[in-house]
């Protein structure tokens, strides 16, 4: 819990992965509690969408910041700040050209009816949303890598669908040929001003050849500065490398996803065909500055692994995270306000607050989001201020009390000392508050796992203690 006095700053890494949420699905689904380590609360958080306010249209900025502060459900007497951060929507129409090569795992650990014949079920159903000026090329590995499918206009549905119908599972994994060769083949077929990406569908599980994480990140890393970027589809379960997955996408500029069902691939590669094929702002990174006045304490809530040195804020060689067209991503804070009477520290005797005049004072914290182009080198800085009194979470915003509600849920998925008074319960019916209109009934099947989990779980473990 760093102090607002003395470490008023909090730097991370934009990540719109939401692979952690779909493996704890299926987990549930299968009567299992997940481990504690698959439980990634952001990206739990960011499986789902939220109404944030859009960038102007006349807008330069394909991003827009907004943020809201509420009472924290599982912790009396501390806050929630929820960042909430909208990329701009552009219709399929209006995206650019895009060259995409679909590099698919043929291994022997992809048979079984949750691996290859999924990912070819979702790649049929992303092959009816290409248009004419899109291409596509297949490369499978096994024991070798190999080209299947040379790039093929989008307008020649048939011959596409021929090549991925004719796939078939057997061998050993050769992850770093096929990374190679898929680089090579979307190199070739470059296009200047359009979307270049390699698309990996994979258990994740590279036992031949180039396997080791730090080779494979090297390889990625060095493509990705030539803007070719880097999908993550992954599938089956027992050997699936959920964190080698993960890292393959942080490093590739790209997004990682999970498919535990064929309703999943369609949401991912249809329903959201721009946010995850498309992006509109790479190196995207965030920084909150606390107002002592208002903030004794603050602890940003999941982003383990994607946390950065404050001075890296500015710093445009970093490494940061990737936003597609009509992506929202949420970050949650839990605050100790200022004034506090338990605070987590002594008030620092050299360092008090300066009472400040004018609006600065009712200021809780400012986000600043640093962005770059697609294909440019040097950052773009926004921000927005958050002011005002924290509201009680049963009058604050639907999203906030979801928002709320997964994070509470994901607390306690994971046994987290933080977990204060969350329970199963409390998390349901916050999330039940929550649902809003919910047309694709995503929100509801959240509290139908709150409810799995619940009976999964030993009555001892479903409440901590601070």
């Amino acid at each position: 819990w760093p102090g607002a006095q003395g470490q008023s700053l909090s730097t991370f890494a934009l990540d719109v992965d939401n692979a952690s949420y779909t493996n704890v699905r299926r987990f549930l689904n299968e009567g299992q509690l997940p481990p504690r380590d698959a439980v990634r609360v952001e990206e739990m958080l960011n499986y789902f969408h939220y109404q944030l306010p859009a960038p102007p249209a006349a807008s330069p900025d394909p991003v827009r910041i907004s943020a809201e502060l509420s009472d924290c459900p599982w912790a009396p007497g501390h806050q929630l700040a929820r960042i909430g951060i909208q990329a701009r929507k552009i219709d399929t129409a209006r995206l650019p050209p895009a060259n995409l090569v679909f590099l698919v795992d043929v291994s022997g650990s992809m048979m079984g009816d949750d691996r290859l014949p999924l990912v070819q079920a979702g790649l049929r159903l992303l092959v009816q949303q290409l248009r004419p000026q899109d291409h596509v090329a297949l490369v499978t590995y096994a024991g070798a890598a190999g080209l299947v499918l040379p790039p093929t206009a989008g307008s020649q549905q048939g011959t596409i669908l021929t090549a991925i119908d004719q796939l078939a599972a057997g061998g050993s994994t050769a992850g770093g040929a096929g990374l190679r060769l898929a680089y090579a083949v979307a190199g070739q077929f470059f296009k200047k001003e359009g979307n270049n990406r390699v698309i990996l569908a994979t258990d994740g599980d590279f036992n031949v050849g180039e396997s080791s994480d730090e080779a494979l990140e090297q390889l990625i890393v060095q493509q990705r500065e030539t803007g070719v970027f880097l999908t993550v589809l992954g599938c089956g379960r027992g050997n699936l490398r959920d964190s080698r997955m993960e890292m393959l996408a942080d490093k590739g500029n790209g997004n990682y996803a999970y498919l535990d069902n064929l309703d999943e691939a369609r949401r991912t590669l249809v329903a959201q065909f721009g946010g995850t094929l498309f992006t509109v702002a790479k190196d995207v990174k965030l920084q909150v500055e606390f107002n002592p006045a208002r903030v004794a304490n603050y602890r940003l809530i999941g982003y383990e692994n994607r946390l950065l040195a404050n001075e890296d804020f500015n710093n445009d060689r970093k490494d940061a995270g990737e936003l597609g067209a009509g992506h929202t991503v949420t970050a949650l804070y839990e605050l100790v306000p200022a004034g506090s009477e338990k605070p987590l520290v002594d008030p620092l005797k050299y360092q008090l607050p300066q009472a400040r005049a004018g609006s600065v004072a009712a200021e809780v914290l400012t986000v600043k989001l640093r962005y770059k182009a697609p294909q440019g080198t040097t950052s773009q800085l926004l921000a927005q201020p958050l002011a005002g009194a924290a509201v009680p979470i049963a009058q604050a915003s639907a999203d906030q009390q979801f928002a709320a509600a997964v994070a509470e849920f994901g607390l306690l998925l994971r046994q987290s000392e933080e977990r204060g008074t969350a329970t199963y319960a409390t998390a349901a019916q916050l999330a039940q508050a929550g649902r809003g209109p919910d047309a694709d009934g995503y929100r509801a099947e959240l509290v139908r796992l709150v409810q799995l989990a619940e009976g999964l779980t030993p009555a001892a473990k479903t409440v901590g203690v601070r």
